[in-house]
């Protein structure tokens, strides 16, 4: 009887080691996969970052280009200092105004009245 007794235990054990495997076996597989979540996260916010920066760019592009548009449009220095003392404005304010409507003195006092 002892023989079979034993066999029965040798048994139990196999099957409590295959239940610790098999345990052991899914904490590993979260793990794994845990890492492997932390790199796909990674690699999005790299991707990310990487769009920010070219729309970045692009925004500061796009502002210098506008800045050299307005560089170039001729105004009259005398109709910068008449709309800024009657407006009560800073010279740069009324100049850029002036510069945005294209040197138009009349449409930058309505646009500034408004």
């Amino acid at each position: 009887m002892e023989g079979g007794g034993g066999g029965e235990e040798g048994m139990i054990e196999s099957r409590e080691d295959s239940k610790d495997l098999q345990q052991q076996s899914k904490a590993l597989d979260k793990l794994t996969d845990h890492v492997e979540d932390r790199q796909l996260d990674s690699t999005r916010v790299q991707e990310a970052m990487a769009s920010i920066s070219a729309a970045k760019e692009a925004d500061l592009n796009a502002m210098r280009l506008r800045e050299k548009e307005l560089a170039a449009v001729k105004i009259n220095a005398a109709e910068v200092d008449i709309i800024a003392i009657e407006l009560e404005l800073d010279k740069k304010v009324a100049e850029r105004t002036l510069r945005e409507h294209k040197g138009d003195a009349v449409a930058a006092i309505r646009y500034l009245l408004r």
